[in-house]
């Protein structure tokens, strides 16, 4: 914690299950095809990534939870450093939580909401690869996932649904993060 970069501009974190498309997302948002490193093997993220937009915000990409290629000790390494990031980062503004649209909302995903909550940390749920399902079963997946959230405290009441190939939903889910960060004059 202690090499991290001073808090002196927010912070918007991106957390998720391995392989959920953190760093596309990012990468999507950015319009930066390179800026996260992004890769089809789950557990690439192996330590906090700091992205700094301008002087007015700074992005950050986290490892993700649950199956990674990597040894049990390591990634119990990666998980407390999340932990205690997520805990103690006074200029963390938000978390953006993705969940495959594909598979709904997990037990491990429940698990970070409760550290979220427990911390009084504001997290948005993203929904990704929303292109990988049809018209009818995105708006199910929607609902149901609105109807999971709706009575958590710590939560956002917007959900985003977004596909990074098929940048779906990044202007809203952009307009949201651009609210958090310094004003142009500011930096």
């Amino acid at each position: 914690m202690n090499a991290l970069p001073e808090p002196d501009m927010p912070e918007v974190a991106f957390a998720g299950r391995s392989n959920v498309g953190k760093s596309s997302l990012i990468n999507a948002l950015t319009g930066r095809n390179n800026l996260a490193r992004a890769s089809g093997d789950p557990g690439r993220t192996r330590e906090l990534n700091f992205f700094d937009l301008a002087g007015r915000i700074r992005l950050v990409d986290l490892p993700g939870y649950g199956f990674a290629k990597a040894p049990k000790d390591v990634a119990a390494r990666w998980m407390a450093l999340t932990r205690d990031y997520l805990r103690g980062r006074v200029n963390l503004k938000r978390v953006i939580l993705l969940i495959d649209a594909r598979h709904g909302i997990k037990p491990a995903d429940e698990a970070i909401m409760k550290v979220l909550a427990e911390a009084a940390v504001v997290h948005q749920i993203t929904l990704t690869k929303l292109d990988k399902l049809k018209p009818a079963e995105q708006q199910a997946m929607i609902e149901t996932t609105q109807g999971q959230i709706a009575k958590k405290v710590a939560v956002y009441p917007q959900i985003a649904a977004t596909s990074s190939a098929k940048r779906l939903g990044l202007d809203a889910l952009r307009a949201d993060i651009a609210e958090l960060a310094l004003p142009e004059n500011a930096s």
